[in-house]
């Protein structure tokens, strides 16, 4: 998919451009290959390039660039909420479970919950765990709300938190 992005323009954003939510995995997946090309080359934010190979699936290149950045800036986030991620696209689930409750138990409070719970619920909901994910969406969908985020913020959660909600009603 070269610059088309039919049939995904209602998807929620993913925070780069080219890159969308799949509205039924919850995953972030490339949309416009020139647009993620173009911002690739613009940006000189190695978390950009970090999270491209992520949402392609390069485990272990993301890996070693996040190890570089993390040892340029150990106390980032976004970085942290990385190192989870890798683990999450390694299908290490239980181990990225856990680092993302770890991430979250220290951004209780700041704005980096809600892009904790965002991430926990995921992985939770790649990892079979709906419940728990309709749960993280729920508390991430409210803290957006509540600090009054980005309305692509919102619409994110609220998707995520519809997706999860339908599977486990289909389960039941």
């Amino acid at each position: 998919m070269q610059g088309d992005m039919s049939g995904t323009a209602d998807w929620p954003e993913a925070g780069f451009p080219g890159i969308r939510i799949n509205p039924e995995t919850l995953l972030p997946q490339i949309v416009n290959e020139d647009a993620v090309r173009e911002a690739l080359e613009a940006s000189t934010d190695p978390a950009d390039k970090i999270f491209v190979l992520l949402v392609e699936g390069h485990a272990s290149e993301a890996a070693e660039l996040l190890a570089e950045a993390r040892f340029k800036d150990p106390e980032s986030f976004l970085l942290r909420i990385f190192e989870a991620e890798v683990l999450s696209v390694s299908h290490r689930m239980d181990r990225a479970v856990g680092l993302f409750r770890q991430l979250l138990a220290e951004a209780h409070g700041t704005p980096g919950e809600a892009l904790a719970l965002q991430y926990l619920g995921r992985t939770q909901y790649a990892a079979g765990q709906t419940s728990a994910a309709v749960e993280s969406f729920s508390k991430a969908l409210d803290l957006r709300v509540a600090q009054s985020a980005d309305a692509a913020q919102i619409y994110s959660s609220t998707v995520a938190l519809q997706r999860a909600r339908d599977v486990l009603d289909l389960a039941c």
